[in-house]
């Protein structure tokens, strides 16, 4: 049985727990999920300096993790820490951001729409590395983050589908990625209402899994590295997790 592991580079468990389940009804057949939070970090990625320690915070969490896995995905809308742990996984590793652009993307033009007003300078860049910048259309944001968001979820389908109409009339794309780990679902729900297409970055991600992108052979790293967790010293070292 194949097992995913699902890091969420936030310090919020209930947007963990909300990740996981949305996928869990969403995977494969067959397929394991273990979802982790991060250890350390903002309890919601809303600025340059929380996405950097969260990179930080999804290496530590895979590192920790219990049990081997067949591949990871990183949680957030933003893929912090997601070419690094490319890097040193060995196993294929996806990112909401990336998995729902190029879904995006195979229908044309798109646009986002997410929570965050910080947001479109990191996913702009995000586009940029997934080769994808000449099909983004804009980015729409709301104010605030996926977490505040997600305290009243019927108001927040409503104001991401107002965006999501706005996105489509202002740019004319054909399609609209709603993105954010603690919006898994809204997009569904949001695309069930709409005549155009939209696509839910965490039902992406779970498609994704039918074609897993090769994994890259784990890279030894040539620095050795200080104050880090055990674990992370050990797995940049190439020791086998079992010696820690």
């Amino acid at each position: 049985m194949p097992r995913l592991l699902v890091i969420n580079p936030n310090t919020s468990a209930h947007v963990t727990e909300a990740l996981s389940r949305n996928l869990a009804a969403q995977v494969p057949a067959g397929w394991q999920i273990q979802a982790v939070t991060a250890r350390f970090g903002a309890a919601y990625i809303a600025s340059e300096a929380a996405y950097a320690i969260a990179a930080h915070a999804v290496l530590d969490a895979w590192a920790t993790a219990a049990g081997e896995f067949d591949a990871v995905l990183v949680g957030c809308f933003g893929d912090p820490g997601l070419d690094a742990l490319r890097e040193i996984a060995g196993v294929p590793v996806l990112g909401l951001a990336e998995t729902a652009m190029q879904a995006a993307a195979r229908h044309g033009r798109f646009a986002i729409v997410t929570g965050g007003e910080r947001w479109p300078a990191i996913l702009r860049r995000r586009v940029a590395a997934t080769g994808l910048s000449g099909q983004l259309a804009g980015i729409r944001v709301l104010p605030e983050s996926g977490a505040e968001l997600l305290a009243d979820p019927a108001r927040a389908i409503e104001r991401l589908t107002e965006e999501s109409h706005l996105a489509r009339d202002t740019w004319g794309v054909e399609a609209v990625i709603i993105g954010g780990a603690a919006l898994a679902g809204m997009g569904d729900v949001i695309a069930a209402r709409l005549s155009f297409c939209v696509i839910d970055n965490v039902s992406a991600a779970a498609r994704a899994l039918t074609a897993l992108p090769p994994a890259q052979p784990a890279l030894p790293q040539p620095a050795t590295c200080s104050g880090l967790s055990t674990e992370l010293i050990c797995r940049l070292a190439g020791t086998a997790r079992e010696l820690v």
